[in-house]
């Protein structure tokens, strides 16, 4: 099931994207589906209402260097154990909405499609044979970064946690097996990102475990697993799309503050 989060009007709410005939549609749901699917049987068509991002996590926990060829290009090898860091939750935007472009702190900034995890309930030291009971969904997600404060800094707090630098969506799917799927980035429709999770050093259920051995998971937190191989620089006015197999495809414009 596609769970989103939408607008309509003065209307927030969830609902459960559906093909109806030859168009999508979206079935609003009554509170959150976190504590069930209740339909309210209201439906409106998809281009009629504007998909936010499908969840506000209380975190992000991010993993760096989480593809082979993404840690090399990156200077260093593959390490050995995940390395985690945190996105604040303001950081989050949904799809469509507006990657603003740090020009007075940041001469660099980079997209970086990734598959997110999003947990489903209260969880800690999950071991990974149990690490899909914990989750409720996946989405795209491109964890933006200020690459030349990354380098300049000892913490990637502030490259990573810039206001807009986690664009989420454009809706959360239920049934998926993260094992094996394709992830695409593009920027202005040229494929710069291309790979498959297979590749990822650590994979979910690994992640899971690694992260709630640290801390609590809570329902709607977000684990990103990290990004593959060809980062590059974004300009204001560029376009960038990440698409993962199953999921669907997340697109965002950079934008300056003014």
């Amino acid at each position: 099931m596609r769970i989103a989060r939408f607008s309509k009007g003065d209307t927030v709410a969830f609902g459960a994207v559906e093909q109806e005939d030859e168009r999508e549609v979206i079935a609003e749901i009554a509170g959150h589906p976190f504590r069930g699917v209740e339909f309210t049987g209201k439906r409106y068509p998809l281009a009629d209402v504007r998909l936010l991002a499908p969840i506000l996590p209380t975190k992000i926990v991010a993993v760096g260097k989480n593809y082979a060829e993404h840690a090399r290009e990156m200077g260093s090898e593959p390490p050995e154990e995940p390395i985690l860091f945190l996105k604040p939750s303001t950081a989050v935007i949904g799809p469509g909405d507006g990657i603003v472009y740090p020009q007075k702190l940041s001469e660099r900034v980079d997209y970086e499609g990734e598959l997110a995890v999003v947990i489903g309930r209260l969880c800690r030291e999950v071991p990974r044979h149990r690490a899909a009971e914990v989750v409720f969904g996946y989405t795209c997600a491109n964890d933006v970064t200020a690459r030349d404060l990354q380098a300049k800094d000892d913490q990637w707090g502030r490259a990573k946690g810039f206001d807009t630098f986690c664009p989420l969506g454009p809706w959360i799917e239920t049934q998926l097996d993260p094992s094996d799927i394709a992830i695409t980035t593009t920027l202005n429709g040229e494929v710069k990102q291309s790979a498959r999770t297979a590749q990822l050093i650590h994979d979910v259920p690994a992640l899971i475990e690694f992260v709630s051995s640290v801390m609590t998971l809570l329902p709607g937190d977000v684990i990103l697993t990290g990004t593959p191989a060809g980062i590059g620089p974004m300009a204001v006015g560029d376009e960038v799309s990440v698409s993962i197999e199953g999921i669907g495809t997340l697109t965002n414009r950079v934008i300056t503050r003014d």
